[in-house]
């Protein structure tokens, strides 16, 4: 057996601390992945918690206001009648919220199932659009916010616009837009809805003079359960899931969003969504000119 030199042997313990440093940094590297693991994984189930006790307060305050105004205007005398019409209005909203909410909750839940698909009709565009916006005037009106449509498209003999694409999906997508937009507008503002096409699709923005989207917020505005302000004590509802599920369906429709918020302008978003390509042939569903495909008094 051949003996090693001294250099032989001082190359070899080298090599040998060598790799036994590489092994360390990896070992380090990988605990610091598992320790940044791990607090995404608490923060993922705080944030989980958080919704399931917002989200719970969001279901069984409405239903308890249903049943107590129902209650109440069962016993409301014919002289005090003027009080049926204050509490009906109360029901409407809580009924709006609830609706609105358990909505996005079941949009929510098929999307993480991965048990939604596209559903394309021939849409009256600014017939959907005028359903909407139709359904949140009553909330709107509360803080005396106007509606400023502006359809910026041409249209045919018939005066409509038909445009290939999922109408449930670009319904729930808008709703959850205007919503944010009359959440966090300041009183007697004006939210601007412009819909228009560029580059063989369709644009739509909303635009608000509300509060200003922070910078820290901005960077994980489409993560689910984030809130702008997600304290017991915000004074808007909701529960954080809106703007993922707006991220979620427009990949689905191959689509895509951008937003701009600041203190001069307000805060816009504007969603491009692409012309589905099937034939008209296999749509799921179809308007023509005598046709209403949304119910102005629907509660959505």
């Amino acid at each position: 057996m051949n003996k090693l030199t001294d250099q032989e042997l001082i190359d070899e313990l080298r090599i040998r601390m060598m790799e036994n440093k590489r092994a360390l940094d990896e070992l380090k590297s990988l605990n610091e992945k598992l320790k940044s693991v791990n607090k995404k994984l608490e923060e993922s189930e705080a944030l989980k918690s958080h919704f399931i006790s917002n989200i719970t307060n969001e279901i069984v305050n409405p239903f308890a206001s249903i049943l107590g105004l129902s209650k109440s205007i069962l016993s409301v005398n014919k002289e005090n009648w003027k009080k049926v019409f204050t509490m009906v209005a109360l029901i409407h909203t809580e009924a709006f919220s609830l609706d609105f909410q358990l909505k996005n909750i079941f949009a929510a839940a098929k999307i993480e199932a991965g048990e939604v698909y596209p559903e394309i009709g021939k849409v009256d565009i600014q017939n959907l659009v005028k359903s909407v916006t139709d359904s949140f005037r009553i909330e709107a009106q509360k803080k005396k916010i106007v509606f400023d449509l502006r359809f910026e498209i041409p249209t045919g003999e018939e005066n409509i616009f038909y445009y290939k694409t999922d109408p449930e999906k670009l319904k729930l997508i808008l709703s959850n837009l205007i919503s944010n937009a009359v959440k966090f507008s300041y009183d007697e503002g004006t939210i601007t809805i412009r819909i228009w096409t560029e580059n063989q699709g369709l644009s739509i923005s909303v635009l608000d003079q509300g509060v200003e989207i922070s910078d820290e917020f901005k960077k994980e505005i489409f993560d689910r359960f984030k809130r702008a302000d997600s304290s017991i004590t915000s004074l808007n509802r909701g529960h954080g899931l809106g703007l993922s599920i707006i991220k979620a369906l427009l990949d689905l429709l191959g689509g895509s969003i951008d937003f701009e918020s600041d203190k001069e302008n307000g805060t816009v978003f504007t969603i491009f969504i692409p012309e589905a390509a099937e034939d008209e042939d296999s749509f799921t569903s179809s308007l023509n000119g005598n046709e209403m495909f949304f119910e102005d008094n629907q509660i959505f």
